[in-house]
C-alpha cells in the first residue's frame, strides 16, 4: 500500500505533530481523573448498602472493593494495548464500559429504592460496581501515554503529576458523595455521578492526543519512518513490540515482579484504605458519615494523591529505591500506631503519615518502571499497575474478616496487614538498591568496571 503524502510541516522536514507534551499529559490526567473516581463507588456510603442488604464484614469488604476487581486486572491488557494503537482508543473503551456499569447501577436504584434493596440484589450491585470500575484501569493507559510524551530524565516528575492529580478524584468524591447523599438521596447521588462520567468522557474524547509515534502510524506512515519522525519531534521511548510481546517481555524480567510487589503495598494499599477508612472512622471513633468521608479524603486520599507530585521530584533527585525505603518505613510506623491506638488525634496523625508514605512510595515505584523495563514500558505498566493495584481488591475482604472475628476492634487491628506488607516492601526496596548497579549505573556513583 503506498504511503500517504507527507503532511504540511513547519520546518519542511518533520510533519507537524498535533498537540504538545503538556496537552498529552493533561488529557491523560483528565481521563484518569474521570475514570479513577470509581475507586470510591461504594466506600463513602458503605453503611447505606450494609444496612439495606444486611452485609457481613466479608461481604461488605468485597462490595467496596468490587470496582477494583476490573480496575486492576484490566490494566494489564489495556496498558499493553497502548503499545499497538496509542492511548486514546483504550481510554475511551474503558470509560465507555464504566458508563454502562454506572447506567446499570442507576437503573437498579431507580427501580429498587434504597429501602427496596435486599440481599438478593447483592450480585447485581457487585456486578455493576465491577463494571463501573473499568475506568480505574485508565491508570496504566495514561502512564504509558505520559511516558511516550516525555524524555526519560523527566519521567518521575511528569508521571507523579499525572498520578497525583488524577488520584485526587477519589478524595474529592469521598467528600462530595455523602453530601450528595444527604441532598439528593442515594439514587439522586448516583444519577449525578452518571452525568459527570458522561460529560468527562466526552471532554476527554475531544481533547486527547496520542504521542507522536502513534499519530504518524494513524496517518499511514510505516513503523520505521514513524519512529524516525517521532524522534525528530522529541519522543524518546517507543514500544518494544506488540501488546503480548510487551507483557511477555516485562514478565520475563525478575525486577518487574519486585515492582509489582512494591506497588501492591503502596498503591493497592491506597485503594484498599480509600474504601475502608470511612467504615473505620465510623466504627472505631463514632463519627458520622460526612465526618468519616472528610477525614478519609483530607487526611488520607487527597494527601496521598497530591504528595505523589513532590514524591516524583524527590525520586528523580535521590533515586526511586531510596525514596521507596523511606516511604515504606513511614507506612510501617503509621500502621503500628493505628493498630495500637484508640486516641482520635493520634489516629488522625498516623493516617496523615500513612497517606504520605503510600503516596510517595507509589511515585517512587513508577519512577523505576522505565529504568528497569525500558523496552516494554506498556507491558510493565500493565503488570505493575494491574497486579499491584489488585491489592485494592484483595485486602478489604481480609480486613472484613478481622471485623467478623473481632467485632469493632477488628477495624483497628486489621492494619497489621499493612504493617507486615510494609516491612516486606522495605526489604524488597533495599534489595533493588543493593543490586541497582548490575542493571543501570548509579546516578550518585561511578559505574563499576563490570558495567
Amino acid at each position: 500500500m503506498p504511503e500517504r503524502p507527507p503532511e504540511p510541516t513547519d520546518s519542511g522536514e518533520t510533519p507537524a505533530v498535533r498537540g504538545t507534551p503538556r496537552r498529552g499529559v493533561a488529557s491523560a490526567t483528565l481521563g484518569f481523573f474521570v475514570g479513577f473516581a470509581g475507586v470510591v463507588l461504594y466506600g463513602p456510603v458503605a453503611s447505606e448498602f450494609e444496612g439495606a442488604m444486611g452485609l457481613s464484614g466479608l461481604l461488605l469488604g468485597l462490595l467496596v472493593a468490587a470496582p477494583q476487581l476490573t480496575g486492576s486486572l484490566l490494566r494489564i491488557p489495556f496498558g499493553a494495548w497502548v503499545e499497538d494503537v496509542g492511548a486514546k482508543k483504550p481510554f475511551l473503551v474503558l470509560l465507555g464500559l464504566s458508563i454502562v456499569g454506572m447506567g446499570g447501577l442507576s437503573v437498579l436504584l431507580l427501580t429498587s429504592s434504597p429501602d427496596g434493596l435486599t440481599m438478593a440484589h447483592y450480585p447485581l450491585v457487585f456486578f455493576f460496581g465491577a463494571l463501573s470500575g473499568c475506568g480505574i484501569a485508565t491508570f496504566s493507559v495514561g502512564i504509558t501515554q505520559t511516558s511516550y510524551w516525555y524524555p526519560s530524565e523527566r519521567q518521575g516528575t511528569v508521571l507523579a503529576v499525572f498520578g497525583g492529580l488524577g488520584n485526587t478524584s477519589p478524595g474529592l468524591f469521598t467528600l462530595v458523595l455523602p453530601v450528595a447523599l444527604a441532598a439528593f438521596g442515594l439514587t439522586g447521588a448516583y444519577l449525578a455521578w452518571f452525568a459527570f462520567l458522561i460529560v468527562g468522557t466526552v471532554a476527554y474524547a475531544r481533547y486527547a492526543v496520542d504521542a507522536p509515534y502513534f499519530q504518524f502510524l494513524e496517518r499511514g506512515v510505516d513503523e520505521d519512518e514513524a519512529r524516525r519522525r517521532a524522534e525528530a519531534a522529541g519522543q524518546e521511548l517507543f514500544p518494544g513490540g506488540d501488546a503480548m510481546a510487551s507483557i511477555r517481555g516485562a514478565a520475563s524480567i525478575p525486577r518487574t515482579w519486585v515492582l509489582v510487589a512494591l506497588f501492591f503495598t503502596s498503591f493497592g494499599g491506597f485503594l484498599a484504605l480509600t474504601t475502608w477508612l470511612p467504615s473505620y472512622w465510623q466504627a472505631v471513633h463514632g463519627v458520622d458519615v460526612r465526618t468519616a468521608g472528610a477525614l478519609t479524603a483530607v487526611a488520607f486520599t487527597l494527601l496521598a494523591a497530591l504528595i505523589r507530585v513532590p514524591g516524583g521530584v524527590v525520586s528523580d533527585r535521590l533515586g526511586g529505591e531510596r525514596t521507596a525505603i523511606a516511604s515504606f518505613g513511614a507506612i510501617v510506623i503509621a500502621t503500628a500506631v493505628l493498630v495500637a491506638t484508640r486516641e482520635f488525634a493520634l489516629a488522625v496523625a498516623a493516617t496523615v503519615l500513612l497517606g504520605s508514605g503510600m503516596g510517595v512510595a507509589s511515585a517512587a515505584v513508577f519512577q523505576l518502571v522505565p529504568t528497569y523495563v525500558p523496552d516494554a514500558v506498556g507491558g510493565a505498566s500493565g503488570l505493575v499497575g494491574g497486579i499491584g493495584a489488585f491489592g485494592g481488591f484483595a485486602v478489604p475482604p481480609i480486613l472484613g474478616l478481622f471485623v467478623d472475628f473481632q467485632g469493632t476492634t477488628g477495624y483497628a487491628t486489621g492494619f497489621v496487614v499493612f504493617l507486615v506488607l510494609g516491612i516486606v516492601s522495605i526489604g524488597l526496596s533495599a534489595g533493588l538498591y543493593r543490586t541497582r548497579s548490575t542493571l543501570v549505573p548509579d546516578t550518585d556513583a561511578p559505574a563499576s568496571a563490570d558495567d
